[in-house]
């Protein structure tokens, strides 16, 4: 691979001066080694195959609008698999590495979880009177009503953000108030 991979370094410094015949001998020799790459990546993050034209293209697409980013003193490979490297990352990023597993197969082996300990309604119900007015209001709009945080805002002319964090601060404030009990 090493002959190769001089190779296409010499195509890639005739691509960057203007050559490009070159440029296109480059993409259709590096071509068929980022495919089988993809698909070694892909399989070996559990992953079908079938995308592995779609990470190419991304590849090929990066190596054209970054090729000025290339150092012409250096060898062309490692750039050129630095980026099939990212891209397969990304793609695997997107996709999400998802493994289905029956949870019968472990039924037996998983011990039940002890109750959680719960608050009784008027527990909780003494513990909201503690927050302040409009954590207590913001808290009683998303968590009892089911109302987004986006009308929400609306409803208390506040912003997302700000009901966010009024939010949060109601959690937080309850959370620590009930482990203090």
């Amino acid at each position: 691979m090493r002959e190769g991979e001089d190779e296409w370094t010499g195509l890639m410094r005739l691509a960057i001066s203007g050559d490009s015949a070159a440029y296109h001998r480059l993409l259709r020799a590096v071509t068929p080694v980022l495919r089988a790459g993809a698909r070694r990546g892909l399989a070996r993050a559990g992953q079908p195959i079938d995308q592995s034209e779609d990470i190419v293209q991304d590849i090929l697409l990066a190596v054209h609008l970054k090729r000025h980013t290339w150092d012409v003193n250096a060898p062309f490979a490692p750039w050129l698999f630095a980026i099939a490297r990212n891209k397969l990352i990304d793609t695997l990023r997107r996709r999400g590495r998802r493994v289905f597993v029956s949870i019968d197969d472990f039924a037996e082996t998983i011990p039940d979880e002890p109750a959680a300990e719960t608050a009784s309604a008027n527990e909780i119900a003494n513990l909201l009177q503690t927050l302040p007015p409009r954590q207590r209001e913001v808290l009683q709009s998303i968590a009892v009503e089911s109302t987004s945080i986006r009308d929400t805002a609306a409803k208390f002319a506040m912003s997302e953000g700000a009901v966010r964090v009024a939010l949060h601060r109601a959690l937080s404030s309850l959370t620590a108030k009930l482990r203090e009990q």
